[in-house]
């Protein structure tokens, strides 16, 4: 492809560049080739655009060219994500039923679809057309998928869940075990509590490797549209999460949680029970939250707190052996 064609694609515009370079793909700012395209998003990488062997650098349309050659992009990185999208196809999967599949009789599954090895479909099980299905994942009875579902080998939609359009389980989900539901019952130690509600995901969420959202104990655990839930997560049972969040890699919800919309937590974020987090929140890396979260704040550390009062905590936490051999010295009168 053209460099020209590469930017009339992204709608990108084109400087200090020769438009008819043969691009063949994407790279890594230091490790890009001359038919390579690269990009920059963070400033403290800005030194590197002078060294780089790039054929062109997907810019904002602020960034310094100075005779770089560039293509400037109001979202560089939303850019690079779609170049990568036109030399790195994904394999693509042939209709059709692999003869060691085991689908029940009264399964429905729409036009196009793709079920391979060792699939396993039970009864009453609804999936709508185009869908993929790898090696040896199992949908349960009752289960409503919409179209174009994509499940990775070993991902598991258990009884009577419903899934959207769009949705992309990785390798080795679960969506809608049981919840960790138990009773005190004395002597006896634990009663468990039946899990009898289900777990929806509304179009486009995609859950990544190992990852689990549990089935509520009443009612439904719900994943709202276009969240994209990252590897080793686990959503509690009655959990809401909104529309466009983001649940980075270990994070945990813990039961009843209230995730609002285009909220982010980052990776072994902790959430505590029956509480919410508003529309627009970030909670960065380890923040453990055991109480409510207003729309639109940054918290951090545990608990947590306001970003900022904690960046400020973290500077007088590393001084604290100091202040405690100052404070020591002032006890004594100021002798050592």
């Amino acid at each position: 492809m053209k460099l020209f064609e590469v930017a009339q694609r992204l709608g990108a515009s084109l400087e200090n560049a020769d438009p008819e370079t043969e691009v063949t793909g994407v790279a890594g700012i230091e490790e890009a080739s001359p038919q390579q395209i690269t990009f920059i998003t963070n400033s403290k990488y800005a030194s590197m655009a002078k060294s780089t062997k790039a054929a062109a650098i997907l810019v904002t349309p602020e960034f310094p060219a100075a005779g770089i050659p560039v293509l400037r992009h109001a979202n560089p990185y939303l850019a690079f994500a779609r170049t990568l999208e036109f030399f790195c196809q994904a394999p693509r999967y042939e209709a059709g039923v692999h003869p060691t599949a085991v689908i029940d009789p009264t399964a429905v599954i729409g036009p196009g679809a793709h079920i391979g090895p060792y699939v396993v479909i039970d009864a009453g099980a609804v999936i709508g057309r185009d869908a993929v299905l790898l090696a040896h994942v199992v949908i349960y009875r009752g289960a409503k998928i919409g179209d174009r579902f994509f499940a990775h080998a070993h991902s598991q939609v258990r009884e009577y869940c419903e899934l959207g359009n769009d949705i992309i389980l990785q390798n080795g989900v679960v969506i809608g075990a049981d919840g960790f539901g138990f009773a005190r019952d004395g002597a006896a130690g634990w009663h468990k509590i039946v899990q009898s509600g289900i777990t929806k995901l509304a179009d486009r969420v995609e859950v990544q490797a190992n990852s689990c959202v549990d089935r509520a104990s009443i009612g439904q655990t719900t994943v709202g549209a276009d969240t994209k839930i990252d590897n080793l997560v686990q959503v509690g049972h009655g959990c809401h999460v909104g529309e466009h969040s983001m649940l980075c890699s270990q994070v945990g919800l813990g039961g009843s949680s209230h995730v609002g919309s285009n909220v982010i937590l980052a990776g072994q974020v902790g959430v505590a029970g029956h509480l919410t987090i508003g529309d627009g929140a970030i909670a960065t890396a380890q923040t453990g939250i055991p109480s409510d979260v207003a729309a639109g704040a940054t918290v951090s550390g545990y608990p947590a707190i306001e970003n900022r009062q904690w960046l400020r905590a973290v500077a007088v936490f590393n001084k604290l052996p100091e202040l405690a051999k100052a404070i020591r010295k002032l006890n004594r009168g100021g002798s050592e």
